[in-house]
């Protein structure tokens, strides 16, 4: 079994892969992009780690060998139970869903793309959000509303590029930890890049927060960003 901490995230996910490789091939860009994830290579071990704690999804690989017993009994707990994502190939896919169930939403063909992978994910994890419409972000007199994808620093409107906003909402999530470009990169791009486009675009965010008010956009060199 792999796992990380994941007490502390907004949504948890498990991770069910018999390869050790390719567990870990999803497990640390999940991770990056802010999840907390939990990971095991069986069914079974996937099942007793669901009875324990809460998931927001699973994600399956179509080669778990105890499959079958992971779906039949997914069936029998409550309506409310995690949407699945299938990591699958065309072939195995007629196969795979009626075994795990009614809740399989999707699926993203092998070898996958990590960027399908996490945006399929946050998809998933936004349609089976308890309310779509996530209530406004607030931090000091910083203020962002999902409902109509706006920012405000007071009475100050901000003009922000999708960019911008993807990363002052994740700053504004975790708002007092201190996040890696790493994480930042893949939370706003759902891939890695250079470490100047993410001081870039800090740079440019920065400007627009910050512009007539005391600093919420700090730097920790060596480290990363904190809000």
């Amino acid at each position: 079994m792999h796992d990380s901490p994941i007490e502390r995230h907004r949504h948890r996910l498990l991770v069910v892969a018999p390869d050790p490789d390719l567990l870990e091939s999803l497990v640390t860009p999940l991770g990056l992009a802010g999840y907390g994830v939990a990971a095991t290579g069986t069914g079974a071990e996937a099942l007793a780690m669901y009875r324990a704690q809460r998931f927001d999804l699973i994600i399956v690989d179509d080669t778990v060998p105890d499959v079958e017993d992971l779906g039949s009994r997914l069936r029998l707990t409550p309506e409310d139970r995690p949407p699945i994502l299938c990591l699958t190939t065309c072939e195995q896919l007629d196969r795979l869903v009626p075994e795990l169930g009614s809740r399989v939403e999707d699926y993203v063909t092998k070898p996958c793309r990590i960027t399908e992978l996490l945006a399929r994910t946050h998809v998933l994890l936004r349609d089976h959000a308890p309310s779509r419409r996530v209530g406004p972000l607030c931090h000091g007199d910083l203020l962002l509303d999902d409902a109509v994808c706006r920012a405000w620093r007071g009475e100050r409107p901000l003009d922000l590029t999708a960019a911008e906003y993807r990363l002052l909402r994740y700053l504004l999530i975790n708002a007092g930890q201190v996040l890696t470009k790493e994480q930042l990169a893949w939370q706003v791009w759902g891939e890695s890049r250079d470490a100047n486009a993410i001081e870039r675009l800090v740079s440019r965010l920065r400007q627009k927060v910050d512009a007539e008010g005391p600093a919420m956009i700090q730097t920790r060199r060596g480290f990363g960003y904190s809000l």
